[in-house]
């Protein structure tokens, strides 16, 4: 959540950083793609410190490192210490998220991660939702600097929460060992990845520095499959690797949030420059998202448990592409019913596939690689809305026709989301790979607890007691419902 609301404020306050600094338009933007590289380059190797050290400690680094960075920024006296700040706050960020879906897992039996996700999924929502308000204000009474300020307090907060968790000490085997070489090999081809496709709307898809960059990504990602093929101890065990829930849940989520983010990029234009709408009006407009998706995320929590990944995965799937198929449909006529049916059912099917992912990928990480699997499924969080703003921005063509005043249509609007459309449409292939009902290391790790209870182990209630689930008695039928 905090890591969601700083990221929303931060839009509201790039024009008045750009005012009081002196900062160019290419400086702006590198106060949002510097913390962006530094997030999706260190994701994954920040789960596998955790796997390693203890995600507590992670998450209290993490999130006190986060406020330093936070005040820091607040205090630049320049848009160079603003950039490198951001850089370096992407770094803590990246500490401390893998390590909220370990606690969770950690916290939580498999079976019951559902309300805890479903609760996470809504937070984020809150978060995105409040942050250009929070932001606005904040600005318009304390200026730019305050926003970065309202970090401090909220991060010492989450640390003193922190701490106050309970978990299991980390295994000290030598399979926790960290592959530097591999760490960085990933690092480098992540960086290089969401550096070119976030260049892609100023440089297009044609561009040199484009195909340069994807060329050197998909070089460095071939070197990277090959060290990882002979590593004693890769930066993705064979054991997360070869799991197909957690593979297709990634897959799912990159194609998901690539679609909508991508459809939201053209869709703000679309409000504000054929529409007319002001900042304020947007946000209105787009309110039936974030309200599905916060209002939806118990709601998909309870089908999860009741009809399944696959099911469940796959209605959100198509609710996310009847969404960016309806928004595809509008025009400069369109009034606030057709509006809000478009952004409701993306609110509703985002929500549905992220409560539903997140839960299936954390319920089957492979014991000890819970942070590793959570580092992983925030790379393709963050991966995946970059891409899909590339796709979008290679569709559309925003010049005088479009972004002027005033304009009937954005040339290749209609394409674009309909392309989008088919992107996330691409998300029901992983969603129909989804288990039916419980994932296969969920179901064995029950089946374990059960087997213990039957033969009377005494040990099956103390394993029982650490993870908050009940140990049946001897000749006792296990619940289908937990």
């Amino acid at each position: 959540m905090l890591v969601a609301l700083d990221g929303t404020v931060l839009s509201v306050a790039q024009p008045s950083l750009q005012r009081d600094l002196g900062a160019s338009t290419a400086q702006v933007q590198w106060t949002s793609t510097g913390y962006l590289l530094a997030v999706a380059a260190l994701l994954v190797i920040a789960g596998r410190l955790g796997d390693r050290y203890g995600h507590r400690r992670l998450l209290f680094t993490g999130v006190l490192g986060f406020a330093a960075a936070s005040a820091g920024i607040a205090l630049a006296p320049g848009a160079g210490w603003v950039i490198a700040l951001r850089a370096v706050q992407g770094v803590f960020g990246a500490l401390l998220q893998p390590a909220t879906l370990a606690l969770l897992r950690l916290t939580y039996p498999a079976d019951r991660l559902g309300a805890p996700v479903a609760i996470r999924t809504g937070a984020i929502g809150v978060a995105a939702a409040a942050g250009p308000l929070l932001g606005g204000v904040l600005v318009a009474h304390l200026g730019w600097r305050s926003v970065f300020m309202v970090n401090v307090p909220v991060a010492f907060v989450i640390a003193a929460l922190t701490l106050a968790v309970r978990t299991p000490a980390p295994p000290r085997d030598g399979s926790r060992q960290l592959d530097l070489a591999g760490a960085a090999l990933l690092a480098t081809v992540l960086a290089f990845l969401v550096h070119t496709l976030a260049d892609v709307p100023e440089r297009g898809w044609t561009g040199a520095p484009t195909l340069l960059g994807l060329a050197a990504t998909a070089g460095l990602a071939a070197v990277l499959v090959m060290h990882e093929s002979r590593a004693e101890h890769p930066i993705v065990p064979s054991a997360v690797a070869r799991s197909v829930p957690v593979t297709a849940s990634m897959a799912l989520l990159l194609v998901t949030t690539g679609g909508m983010f991508g459809a939201l990029f053209v869709a703000t234009f679309f409000l504000q420059d054929v529409l007319g709408l002001d900042p304020t009006g947007t946000g209105l407009r787009v309110l039936p998202l974030t309200a599905l998706m916060v209002l939806g995320a118990p709601v998909a929590g309870v089908a999860l448990r009741r009809y399944g990944p696959r099911r469940t995965a796959t209605t959100g799937t198509v609710l996310v592409v009847l969404g960016i198929a309806t928004l595809s449909r509008l025009g400069p006529t369109s009034g606030w019913p057709a509006i809000g049916v478009a952004f409701a059912l993306l609110g509703a099917g985002f929500g549905t596939v992220m409560v539903t992912a997140t839960g299936t990928v954390v319920g089957d990480a492979p014991p000890g690689y819970e942070g590793m699997v959570g580092g992983l499924k925030q790379t393709a969080m963050n991966v995946g809305p970059t891409f899909g703003i590339a796709v979008a921005a290679g569709l559309t063509v925003l010049g005088p026709s479009a972004a002027g005043s005033p304009a009937t249509s954005i040339p290749g609007m209609g394409t674009a989301l309909l392309a989008l459309a088919g992107l996330a449409a691409l998300g029901l292939l992983p969603a129909l790979l989804l288990p039916r009902g419980r994932t296969a290391g969920q179901q064995a790790r029950r089946d374990t607890v059960s087997d213990a209870a039957s033969a009377g182990a005494p040990q099956a209630s103390a394993d029982c007691s650490r993870t908050g689930l009940r140990a049946p008695v001897a000749g006792e039928a296990v619940r289908p419902d937990l």
